[in-house]
């Protein structure tokens, strides 16, 4: 199959350093792992497995990912370039040890380019499989600079950044009574939820995975609803914690709420959906700068000695710019991702200059 058509001509494409295809026939893998940026250092983000409907929605979610990544770690103040790895499959049926050990493989083909960790579909379990064929592996529980799962880490960032798009909206950042909408209470959406609940937020949750729901519902009290209902909530607060591209024309008509803020990557369809969402009279925060606590956590691995000082003091650091991205497009009456899509881009030319 020629990739050169889809990919160069994908309008998600971007310049990107380099998008690797990788099959193995013994253990069924395909993966792709796309290079956006090394200007910043090497490569790193997570690895999201899932069932896509074709191999061109594949190749577009790894180039917006591996994107998505490169703007997340320069807002973080990270010495990391942006990359993604995404596997084709079910992750309740397909995984495998000999799968992931060929997925270390790729990685280490790479020779540093590119640092892995887990995303959507992937825990630890799979990444230290794969860190068993690879020395580029990060979010691990064994090891000198080991700090596990990241995903609690990228939570209380979120919850944070939940609690910092309030107050502008609403003129505090007390929680307690408002309404919250959870989509995906997955790792990062189910330890949102626990901090939300703790601040006296009413929950509204929807998911794929009924057992996550239940488990989430009965730590929280929160309400259950169909995954098309979540956007029809009467609430105060969205909070897309789950897959991308959920701004769009469609949920945004529905919507109710006055702020958007979650840990889902790549929340608006497209780029001008952010000046569509703010005429809607809605806040929204730029996913890659509340979502970036567990690449910083990942970050303090991969140096080969983890202190949490310095992730929280990165965490600080990023509540600072995501006040100034607010700010600023609320003074200037702008989408606030466009701020946010320029100082990130200053910062990586800045780096390649």
């Amino acid at each position: 199959m020629a990739m050169g058509g889809p990919m160069f001509d994908n309008p998600s494409f971007d310049n990107h350093e380099g998008v690797h295809f990788f099959s193995d026939e013994k253990s069924g893998l395909r993966a792709i792992i796309a290079i956006h940026s090394t200007a910043l250092g090497p490569s790193s983000g997570g690895t999201r497995m899932w069932d896509y409907a074709s191999s061109a929605d594949m190749v577009t979610d790894a180039l917006r990912l591996s994107q998505g990544m490169s703007y997340k770690n320069a807002m973080a103040s990270i010495p990391h370039g942006g990359g993604k790895a995404v596997i084709w499959g079910n992750s309740k049926t397909d995984k495998s040890e000999a799968l992931f050990r060929a997925f270390g493989r790729a990685v280490e083909s790479l020779q540093g380019r590119y640092w892995t960790a887990e995303d959507v579909g992937i825990d630890t379990a799979d990444i230290e499989t794969a860190a068993q064929e690879t020395g580029y592996a990060a979010g691990l529980t064994t090891g000198k600079a080991a700090s596990g799962d990241p995903s609690p880490v990228t939570a209380l960032g979120v919850f944070k950044g939940i609690k910092q798009t309030a107050l502008r909206a609403f003129g505090t950042d007390d929680l307690n009574g408002k309404t919250v909408a959870v989509q995906g209470v997955g790792s990062v959406g189910g330890y949102t939820c626990e901090h939300l609940a703790e601040a006296g937020a009413n929950l509204v949750i929807t998911d794929i995975d009924q057992e996550a729901l239940d488990d989430i519902a009965k730590r929280t009290g929160a309400k259950i609803v169909a995954p098309d209902e979540i956007y029809d909530v009467d609430a105060d607060i969205f909070s897309p914690n789950a897959l991308g591209a959920i701004l769009n024309e469609d949920t945004l008509k529905r919507l109710k709420v006055k702020v958007v803020a979650g840990g889902a990557n790549n929340q608006l369809k497209t780029p001008d959906m952010g000046e569509k969402v703010r005429e809607a009279g809605i806040l929204y925060a730029p996913d890659y700068v509340i979502n970036g606590g567990g690449i910083i956590n990942v970050a303090a691995e991969i140096s080969g000695s983890y202190s949490r000082d310095w992730v929280d003091q990165k965490l600080d650091t990023l509540i600072t710019t995501r006040g100034t991205v607010l700010d600023d497009a609320i003074a200037a009456g702008r989408p606030t991702n466009e701020g946010a899509d320029e100082i990130a881009r200053a910062r990586i030319a800045a780096a390649k200059a």
